[in-house]
C-alpha cells in the first residue's frame, strides 16, 4: 500500500500464533514470525521485541544478533515495570554485541511512563524526558512513548531529546499532521489494526450463529486484497 518500513506488532503476532502478550510466546515463534514477514516484503521490517525476553543482557543481544541474521533491520524495546537502567544497559549489550560483528539494528527504546502510569501524573513529562536522555546515552536511535496524547508536552519531548519521537495512535491522540508539526517523527498502530480486523471476524461469527445471516461477514470482504496474487 506503499508503506516505506514494516514494524509488526507483539500482541498481533502473539495472538495469531494463540498466546498472550507480554512474553508468554515462545522466542522461536518471534524469530519464525519475522522469517516469515521477511519472506513477503520488500522493505525494512522492525520487530517488537517487548523487553527482550529476558533480563539478561547476553540473551537480550543474541535475540537482537539472531534477528540481525535473519536481516531485520530494527526492533522495539521497552522498559515497562523495570528500572531504566536495565533498558539502558540492554540497549548498550546489544549494540556493542552488533558493533563486534560490524553489524547495526535501529533500537526503538519504548518508556511506559504514560501507557503504564509509572509515576504522579506532574512527573510524567519530567520522567519521560529523564529516560530518553538516559536512553539516547546508552545508544538508542529511536524513542517511544506510547500514550502521550498532549501536543504541549509531546512538543518538550521532542525539544529534550536527539531521538526521533515515536508516538502510540489513540483515541485520545490528535491526527498525523499536528503530530507531524510537534515534530513527532514516527506514528504507531500497535495492534490495533489486528483488533479491528478481529472485532470484525467476531461480529461476522456472531452475526451467523446468533441470527443465521451473512451480511457482516460481506461488509468487508471486498476490500481484502488477493492474496494468491499477493503471495505468488
Amino acid at each position: 500500500m506503499g508503506a516505506r518500513a514494516v514494524a509488526s506488532s507483539s500482541a498481533a503476532v502473539a495472538w495469531c500464533h494463540g498466546y498472550a502478550d507480554h512474553e508468554t510466546m515462545p522466542r522461536e515463534v518471534v524469530m519464525t514470525s519475522a522469517r516469515e514477514m521477511l519472506r513477503v516484503i520488500d522493505v525494512p521490517l522492525s520487530v517488537d521485541s517487548e523487553a527482550g525476553y529476558s533480563s539478561d543482557l547476553v540473551k537480550v543481544a543474541d535475540h537482537a544478533m539472531a534477528l540481525i541474521d535473519l536481516g531485520v533491520a530494527g526492533i522495539n524495546l521497552e522498559d515497562r515495570q523495570d528500572p531504566p537502567d536495565l533498558l539502558a544497559a540492554k540497549i548498550k549489550a546489544i549494540k556493542t554485541a552488533a558493533k563486534a560483528k560490524d553489524a547495526d539494528i535501529f533500537i526503538n527504546a519504548r518508556s511506559d511512563v504514560y501507557l503504564g502510569n509509572l509515576v504522579p501524573d506532574d512527573k510524567k513529562l519530567a520522567e519521560m524526558i529523564r529516560r530518553a536522555k538516559l536512553y539516547e546515552d546508552a545508544g538508542a536511535d529511536g524513542l517511544f512513548a506510547p500514550a502521550m496524547a498532549d501536543l504541549s508536552q509531546i512538543r518538550d519531548v521532542v525539544t529534550a531529546t536527539s531521538l526521533p519521537v515515536n508516538i502510540l495512535a489513540m483515541k485520545t491522540v490528535p491526527p498525523i499532521a499536528p503530530l507531524k508539526e510537534a515534530g513527532v517523527r514516527r506514528v504507531s498502530i500497535g495492534a490495533l489494526t489486528g483488533r479491528a480486523a478481529y472485532g470484525q471476524a467476531v461480529r461476522a461469527v456472531k452475526m451467523l450463529l446468533d441470527e443465521g445471516t451473512y451480511g457482516a461477514i460481506f461488509a468487508t470482504s471486498a476490500d481484502c486484497p488477493d492474496f494468491n496474487k499477493a503471495f505468488s
